[in-house]
């Protein structure tokens, strides 16, 4: 059995255990749309990864939203995923090297007021912890 491995992050009222990531099938990289985005360092990244060219890269993986690029979304029939997201494994499939965007879930500011949306995304996290 693993150990829990629960994390929390000043100001957030709520803690994040990263064992239920395996359980929950890949809820924050599925659902409704939005953006993923990512600057130049994580596209580098990303290309050497993949070993693809750059211009493959920006062409077949990223839109453009006003000056940021984010990547695509692949639409399903009632959802949508993250390009990289593998369906039938219900992983990552560029996790080693995925935007901070994704490193830093479920930690984002507007988690900070929406933690029922949150709950309901992710069943990894314990609201109202005693710090």
């Amino acid at each position: 059995m693993l150990k829990e491995n629960w994390i929390s992050k000043i100001g957030y009222n709520y803690q994040f255990n990263t064992n239920e990531c395996e359980a929950c099938g890949g809820h924050c990289c599925s659902g409704q749309s939005g953006y993923i985005y990512v600057d130049e360092a994580e596209i580098k990244k990303l290309v050497d990864f993949l070993g693809v060219d750059i211009q493959y890269f920006y062409k077949k993986y990223l839109i453009k939203n006003g000056y940021k690029f984010s990547l695509i979304e692949i639409q399903k029939e009632d959802h949508f995923n993250c390009v990289f997201f593998n369906e039938e494994t219900k992983k990552c499939q560029v996790y080693d090297v995925r935007p901070n965007q994704c490193k830093t879930f479920p930690f984002w500011d507007y988690f900070k007021t929406n933690i029922k949306e949150l709950q309901e995304e992710c069943p990894a996290i314990k609201v109202n912890y005693e710090v």
